[in-house]
């Protein structure tokens, strides 16, 4: 217990030097200010016991979580204030390691099953789930067309993924930047079948990328890292890395999943169980 206190404090003490000054110089971020206002709203039920994924549901006031690696084959529907309302439980699936959960405008949630500490798997999926009817299951396999080695070198680790979100007809993956800093973005269409992923792009971002999601307007989306969270502009419906608009920094212990609320607020959750609401200023 002692020993995971201090890990924990080195992790604080880490995020209260995090900056936005090697995205400003390198990947043409504008420094934003501090966000008007970050509110600690709720600890998440104990069943949440380690966060991992966050997206509204159907009913536009709850929300979809899951826990990842060891968890429990199942997604949790909680309040604003982390209380839960709801569970599912996938008899048939396996939890791996569940990274993020995301949802598509006709009702489809999509849990990807995807996270890739040592850069070793090869049967990465994301499961896609009718809502409405959560026994009808879809799966989507992927592997990384430039991965060459099982695990790669450590300066090459960039085969990890815990971020990515829907939009049109396809899934929008970001990798856990682990190796140079640079985050790769792939591509998968949202339906069944067996993909090879190419990089779409990349840009450097100094702190490990943990959630994505996008904004209800479609105009931004937005990259939550331990201690920032970064936002690109959407051109012309158009997902790419060549609209980047800000970088700020926050502390909120382990940031592991983000969603918006508004077009302007966001939802985010960390490992500690706490749910935090965060107005930014208008982009």
């Amino acid at each position: 217990m002692f020993q995971s206190k201090i890990v924990l404090w080195l992790f604080n003490l880490q995020l209260l030097f995090c900056s936005c000054h090697k995205e400003s110089s390198q990947s043409d971020f504008s420094k934003g200010r501090h966000f008007y206002k970050v509110t600690k709203i709720g600890d998440l039920a104990s069943e949440v016991n380690e966060c991992s994924g966050l997206i509204k549901s159907a009913k536009d006031t709850t929300f979809w979580t899951h826990n990842d690696s060891g968890g429990k084959p199942e997604i949790y529907e909680v309040d604003i204030h982390g209380k839960l309302l709801s569970t599912i439980n996938f008899t048939n699936l396996k939890n791996q390691d569940w990274e993020e959960i995301s949802r598509d405008k006709n009702g489809n949630l999509y849990i990807g099953d995807i996270g890739n500490n040592d850069n070793k798997r090869r049967n990465l999926t994301i499961y896609k789930v009718k809502e409405s009817e959560p026994s009808k299951v879809e799966t989507i396999s992927f592997h990384y067309a430039d991965q060459e080695r099982f695990p790669p070198a450590k300066e090459d680790k960039n085969f990890d993924c815990e971020a990515f979100f829907a939009h049109g007809d396809s899934l929008y993956l970001f990798s856990k930047n682990r190796g140079n800093n640079l985050v790769k973005m792939y591509a998968v269409p949202n339906k069944a079948g067996n993909y090879a992923l190419l990089p779409k792009g990349e840009v450097l971002i100094n702190a490990m990328v943990t959630g994505a999601a996008i904004s209800p307007d479609e105009k931004t989306f937005a990259l939550l890292t331990y201690g920032k969270v970064v936002f690109f502009g959407i051109k012309k419906q158009q997902i790419d890395f060549k609209h980047p608009k800000k970088c700020y920094t926050f502390a909120f212990q382990q940031s592991e999943a983000i969603t918006f609320l508004t077009n302007n607020t966001l939802l985010i959750s960390n490992e500690q169980g706490k749910l935090a609401k965060v107005q930014i200023e208008k982009k």
